[in-house]
């Protein structure tokens, strides 16, 4: 079965919150869930994140609604989230790629 309750959201005002972002989708049906994701090392938004919302419908009814409006000051975008795909994390796998010769003499 297609999980299409989780949304993600793009072009968040960097002072957006996870509060403020349950209200301004509250408007096209239940929020189960919604968060702002934040960068771990600076403490700030990364401007973008995920709202869930209680059904598909309502969740279709939010895209259809909402992507491409204003929310403090910045126009977003939102769309089904795709699922997380796992990737290597620091320190693990081949980056591969060649050196650059920036800053070299």
């Amino acid at each position: 079965m297609d999980n299409n309750k989780k949304l993600f959201v793009g072009g968040l005002n960097y002072a957006t919150t996870d509060d403020n972002l349950r209200e301004f989708f509250a408007g096209a049906g239940t929020v189960e869930s919604a968060a702002v994701i934040i960068d771990r090392m600076s403490g700030r938004s990364k401007g973008f994140g995920f709202v869930e919302m209680a059904t598909d419908e309502e969740a279709q009814k939010a895209i259809d609604e909402l992507n491409g409006k204003e929310l403090d000051g910045r126009t977003i975008s939102v769309n089904v989230a795709r699922p997380k795909v796992d990737r290597p994390g620091f320190g693990g796998g081949n980056r591969g790629g060649g050196g650059s010769s920036y800053g070299r003499r």
